[in-house]
Protein backbone atom coordinates (compact mmCIF):
# COMPACT_ATOMS: atom_id res chain seq x y z
CA UNK A 1 0.00 0.00 0.00
CA UNK A 2 1.67 3.09 -0.66
CA UNK A 3 1.82 6.01 1.50
CA UNK A 4 -0.20 9.42 0.87
CA UNK A 5 3.33 11.22 0.17
CA UNK A 6 3.65 8.30 -2.58
CA UNK A 7 0.62 8.13 -4.07
CA UNK A 8 0.79 12.68 -4.29
CA UNK A 9 4.21 11.89 -6.31
CA UNK A 10 2.52 9.29 -8.55
CA UNK A 11 -0.79 11.46 -8.87
CA UNK A 12 1.77 14.35 -9.36
CA UNK A 13 4.32 12.51 -12.21
CA UNK A 14 0.81 11.09 -14.66
CA UNK A 15 -0.62 14.54 -14.33
CA UNK A 16 2.85 16.26 -15.53
CA UNK A 17 2.55 13.96 -18.67
CA UNK A 18 0.17 14.91 -21.20
CA UNK A 19 -0.34 11.35 -22.62
CA UNK A 20 -1.06 9.60 -19.37
CA UNK A 21 -3.27 12.04 -17.40
CA UNK A 22 -5.67 10.39 -15.54
CA UNK A 23 -9.31 10.49 -16.44
CA UNK A 24 -11.57 12.83 -14.38
CA UNK A 25 -14.62 11.85 -12.58
CA UNK A 26 -16.66 13.04 -15.41
CA UNK A 27 -14.49 11.52 -18.35
CA UNK A 28 -15.07 7.88 -16.09
CA UNK A 29 -18.75 8.45 -16.36
CA UNK A 30 -18.84 9.16 -20.04
CA UNK A 31 -16.65 5.73 -20.70
CA UNK A 32 -18.76 3.35 -22.38
CA UNK A 33 -17.90 -0.43 -21.52
CA UNK A 34 -17.26 -1.64 -25.08
CA UNK A 35 -17.70 -5.49 -23.12
CA UNK A 36 -20.91 -6.98 -23.01
CA UNK A 37 -21.16 -9.49 -20.21
CA UNK A 38 -23.74 -12.01 -19.52
CA UNK A 39 -27.00 -12.95 -22.42
CA UNK A 40 -28.22 -10.92 -25.19
CA UNK A 41 -30.69 -8.65 -25.17
CA UNK A 42 -34.01 -10.06 -25.30
CA UNK A 43 -35.38 -10.74 -28.93
CA UNK A 44 -31.90 -11.46 -30.01
CA UNK A 45 -30.95 -15.14 -30.30
CA UNK A 46 -28.60 -16.29 -28.23
CA UNK A 47 -25.36 -17.57 -29.81
CA UNK A 48 -23.69 -21.01 -29.63
CA UNK A 49 -20.17 -22.30 -29.63
CA UNK A 50 -19.71 -25.03 -32.75
CA UNK A 51 -17.46 -26.43 -35.12
CA UNK A 52 -18.03 -26.75 -38.89
CA UNK A 53 -16.15 -28.30 -41.27
CA UNK A 54 -15.64 -26.03 -45.00
CA UNK A 55 -13.42 -26.40 -47.66
CA UNK A 56 -10.56 -24.97 -47.55
CA UNK A 57 -11.02 -22.48 -50.37
CA UNK A 58 -14.84 -21.55 -49.14
CA UNK A 59 -13.35 -20.64 -45.80
CA UNK A 60 -10.23 -18.69 -46.96
CA UNK A 61 -12.68 -16.91 -49.37
CA UNK A 62 -15.15 -15.98 -46.09
CA UNK A 63 -12.24 -14.92 -43.96
CA UNK A 64 -10.70 -12.94 -47.00
CA UNK A 65 -13.96 -10.93 -46.72
CA UNK A 66 -12.81 -8.79 -44.12
CA UNK A 67 -14.48 -8.63 -40.24
CA UNK A 68 -17.88 -9.63 -39.64
CA UNK A 69 -16.99 -13.08 -41.61
CA UNK A 70 -18.89 -15.18 -39.08
CA UNK A 71 -21.69 -12.89 -38.83
CA UNK A 72 -22.41 -13.05 -42.69
CA UNK A 73 -22.25 -16.48 -42.41
CA UNK A 74 -24.66 -17.00 -39.83
CA UNK A 75 -26.83 -14.40 -41.75
CA UNK A 76 -26.85 -16.47 -45.18
CA UNK A 77 -27.47 -19.91 -43.15
CA UNK A 78 -30.20 -18.14 -41.06
CA UNK A 79 -31.88 -17.24 -44.70
CA UNK A 80 -31.24 -20.64 -45.98
CA UNK A 81 -33.14 -21.95 -42.89
CA UNK A 82 -35.97 -19.58 -43.72
CA UNK A 83 -36.45 -20.09 -47.24
CA UNK A 84 -36.79 -23.65 -46.96
CA UNK A 85 -39.36 -23.91 -43.81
Amino acid sequence: MNTDEEDAAITAAAMSDPDARPLTDAEWEAVKPRLRIGRPPAGKPLKVSTTIRFDADVLAALKASGPGWQTRVNDAMREYVAARR
